[in-house]
């Protein structure tokens, strides 16, 4: 399967592209940049410590979705929804990891995929996407009785918050209790907020030093307290998530999908 990366010579392209090297089934075919970038014109192979394979930093992504099968993005929303009209237009596949994706940058992603396989997931992990059941799982058990915080922790790079992968388990615990997320969000607090609205679902998003990514969902009920937690310790799990996701698409229908789908828990 011949897959391209969009932001090849980022720090989560650099794993996606090496990753994809090391997977049995897959051809690392092309990789994109942003014009100007000084990688642009490195050979693929080269750029990630491995043997040349004569397919060069390109900066023009309309030829890359034209060359692959499936493009693997997890850039920015606005590189993201400018890739998903490319992936309309071509019929590539597109596997999304970019968090922070606005209403309307999903809408591109949902045109896309009526003409071909669009998998977009804030998490790619095999473990976060269980957490996600069970956190669905236990909100419709503990019903409003229980107040509801998410917690996460990022590295201080990051530049979205909360996470994608925190809006991901507050939205499971919104469908656990039947109730609309947006209206029931809190993703701050400063200053005199007085009481806690009931059933709302709270946001506590920490940023600092290299963590990968931690998230935790806290159901505070009358004279106890459930945790579910997930830590991820290797970012590597991410681009394995994505590069199965990618395969996954491989003769998938036209639609948008999740990482629930390829793993089979939807």
């Amino acid at each position: 399967m011949k897959i391209g990366i969009v932001g090849c010579a980022g720090r989560m392209g650099r794993m996606l592209s090496t990753t994809v090297l090391e997977t049995a089934g897959t051809h690392l075919a092309g990789g994109t940049e942003q014009p100007g970038n000084p990688t642009i014109g490195e050979d693929l192979g080269a750029l990630f410590g491995t043997q040349r394979l004569g397919v060069l930093v390109g900066d023009d992504p309309t030829a890359l979705f034209a060359e692959v099968d499936a493009v693997i993005d997890f850039t920015n929303p606005k590189a993201t929804a400018a890739h998903a009209r490319l992936a309309q237009e071509s019929g590539t596949a597109l596997v999304v990891g970019t968090t922070g994706l606005s209403d309307s940058d999903m809408a591109v992603l949902a045109k896309a995929g009526e003409s071909t396989a669009v998998v977009h997931a804030g998490n790619m992990s095999l473990g976060v996407n269980l957490l996600m059941g069970l956190v669905e799982m236990v909100a419709r058990a503990v019903g409003l009785d229980y107040d509801i915080e998410v917690v996460e922790i990022h590295h201080r790079h990051k530049i979205d918050a909360p996470s994608g992968t925190a809006l991901m388990l507050g939205k499971a615990a919104a469908v656990g209790r039947g109730t609309d997320h947006d209206k029931a969000a809190i993703t701050s607090r400063q200053g005199e907020t007085g009481p806690r609205p009931e059933g709302a679902i709270g946001y506590a998003a920490l940023r600092g030093g290299d963590v990968i990514g931690e998230h935790s969902v806290i159901f505070a009920g009358p004279g106890e307290r459930i945790e579910l937690a997930h830590k991820a310790t290797d970012r590597a799990l991410f681009a394995k998530g994505a590069v199965q996701a990618t395969i996954w698409t491989d003769g998938r229908a036209p639609g948008l999908y999740t990482m629930r789908h390829v793993l089979g828990l939807d």
